[in-house]
């Protein structure tokens, strides 16, 4: 069963076409069309435009206006072709078909965020600039990492500079951001009863409920290799050396960070800004952060994720710019030879009956979020523990897909964002074929659609009563479009 949808979507993915998109989309044809940097449209004076006009909101109307390549006006942001066009390329770099989508398919899907994006503003609902500019450095991160360089991300982009480059980027995504927000805020009290579900599935005719892929449910045993006292002091004993030649001799902690820290943040000399006591960090880190002056370094401390040093770069309120840089301790040959011959022997004995597989994790394996449930995994999307075999990771499908029920997998090496290995097996606690929906064996999934469905009812009744009240203008030349929403006046 297809659900009504009248709204087009598409996953945006983070490359330099969709960076390019984004970009250019804000900006437009800036040289033509009078907008800012947020493609946010000024008056032109004296300039009339044939078109269709919804009524006017509280915000001061736009005059009339004619421009080469403008398509429609939504509050106070203005779509240009070109923003239709870039639809288009970014579809295709997809590898999504567009041969049924038309123009006036995107076109409405444009308005529909410009929509959102303007009555977020007038709701004065708050996108954190934090959170937008932690989102552009990595962008940038990206950026640079594939054309090699912040000149040549700023040349690829006709830009004059990186800082003109990241403050259109700042006003991008800000603008996708608010629309995002607004959106959660339409659906975010909408629930569905019982009732409601039967009175969903049953409303379906039985030849065209939804058939559900085959699922599985997998519990998994984690072995990770031990890391020696030996290991873990020559990590503190090395953080010390650095801070020590930091601290005394006036050595840069930025450079020691692009040199030697472990994680991404080494490219910006271990810069994270923007820290808050409620951010989401490991508790050591945030401690160390907040118990610092300004300019001081700390002792080296160890958290779930590694060994540190830290320095307190500014403190800006309640939140402190930090550099940090992070390091793991070596794993010997000889502890992971250690972990291998343990798993295998657990391995044999699970094959062997002598140990059930999840008695066996919960006393040996070393992965602490599954360990207590049996090695039993949950599915990250929906909050339960079955996973859609077409849907699922390709790595852990791959493993799991020939298995039978209760059948044990081989043993497979797991490498870490520290690049530490570790061994897992794995088993098929439950396997479900694919089938057609039933209402009790499915409620969930059923549930799930009918909730869907009402939220797009939601979305609907909002955008169909937001339009009236909001100033819109559509060129003349999409007067004719079958829009799901009613943006032109006929």
């Amino acid at each position: 069963m297809q659900l009504k949808t009248t709204i087009l979507r598409y996953i945006i993915k983070n490359n330099i076409a969709t960076l390019a998109f984004l970009l250019l989309a804000a900006t437009g044809f800036s040289q033509v069309v009078v907008v800012d940097s947020t493609g946010v449209a000024k008056e032109a004076k004296g300039i009339v435009l044939d078109t269709k006009t919804t009524m006017t909101d509280s915000v001061q109307p736009f005059e009339k206006y004619k421009v080469e390549g403008v398509t429609a006006v939504v509050g106070e942001y203005v779509i240009v072709e070109f923003d239709i066009d870039l639809s288009y390329q970014e579809l295709k770099a997809q590898g999504v078909s567009t041969e049924e989508i038309t123009r006036c398919q995107l076109m409405g899907k444009l308005m529909e965020d410009k929509l959102y994006a303007h009555h977020a503003k007038q709701d004065s609902i708050m996108v954190s600039d934090n959170e937008i500019t932690q989102q552009i450095d990595q962008q940038m991160e990206y950026m640079v990492s594939e054309l090699g360089s912040e000149e040549k991300v700023a040349a690829y982009y006709r830009k004059e500079s990186i800082s003109e480059l990241r403050k259109e980027l700042f006003e991008v995504n800000k603008t996708l951001k608010l629309a995002a927000e607004m959106q959660r805020t339409i659906i975010q009290d909408v629930e569905v009863t019982p009732e409601e579900v039967r009175d969903f599935f049953y409303a379906i005719p039985e030849d065209e409920r939804p058939v559900f892929s085959a699922e599985v449910e997998v519990a998994q045993l984690v072995v990770q290799p031990e890391i020696t006292e030996k290991s873990r002091q020559d990590a503190i004993d090395q953080l010390n050396e650095w801070r020590t030649d930091i601290v005394e001799n006036g050595s840069s902690f930025a450079t020691k960070a692009v040199l030697y820290s472990k994680d991404g943040s080494a490219q910006k000399g271990g810069l994270i800004g923007g820290v808050r006591r409620n951010s989401p960090m490991a508790k050591e880190f945030k401690d160390q952060a907040f118990s610092l002056l300004e300019g001081e370094v700390s002792e080296p401390f160890e958290t779930e994720f590694g060994f540190h040093i830290l320095k307190v770069d500014k403190v800006r309120g309640q939140e402190v710019d930090i550099r940090h840089i992070i390091i793991f301790p070596e794993i010997t040959s000889e502890t992971m030879d250690k972990a291998r011959t343990k798993i295998d022997t657990i391995r044999a004995s699970i094959r062997d009956n002598e140990i059930p597989f999840a008695e066996a994790a919960r006393k040996y394996s070393d992965e602490s979020e599954t360990r207590n449930n049996g090695g039993q995994l949950v599915n990250p999307v929906r909050g339960d523990t079955r996973f859609d075999l077409t849907k699922m990771d390709p790595t852990l499908g791959a493993q799991v897909y020939d298995l039978k029920e209760g059948e044990v997998s081989k043993i497979y090496t797991d490498e870490d964002f520290k690049g530490q290995s570790s061994f897992k097996i794995l088993t098929v606690t439950k396997r479900y074929e694919e089938h057609p929906a039933d209402y009790v064996r499915d409620y969930e999934k059923i549930k799930e659609l009918a909730l869907k469905q009402k939220q797009i009812i939601a979305i609907e009744k909002w955008q169909d009563e937001k339009i009236l009240e909001t100033y819109v203008n559509v060129n003349n030349d999409y007067a004719d479009c079958d829009f799901s929403g009613s943006w032109v006046k006929k």
